[in-house]
């Protein structure tokens, strides 16, 4: 298994509890697939440098798991048509 790093920006929305719900479904994502998080971070909001979908605001967060190829793809696939989530990077950690 190979160590990743994922940061998500999720839309500002409503209420506190919809940005909660939208990361606690990306987490089960993760852990469906088989992922091992070692550290999950809420950033915060914060102004995003340009608007994306006519939001200038977003939650960040940063998640540090281990996977393999296959739970990254579902991941990204999944992530990827959430419509909540405005943006979201996966990287490959360097192994020491």
């Amino acid at each position: 298994m190979q160590k990743y790093e994922m940061m998500f920006i999720v839309k500002t929305g409503s209420d506190e509890a919809a940005v909660k719900k939208v990361a606690d479904e990306i987490q089960k994502i993760a852990k469906d697939n088989k992922a091992k998080i070692s550290e999950f971070k809420e950033l915060g909001l914060k102004k995003l440098a340009y608007s994306i979908k006519k939001e200038i605001n977003g939650y960040y967060f940063v998640m540090n798991f281990e996977a393999e190829a296959e739970a990254i793809k579902e991941l990204d696939r999944k992530t990827s048509i959430n419509e909540n989530v405005l943006r979201h990077l996966i990287i490959k950690e360097d192994e020491e």
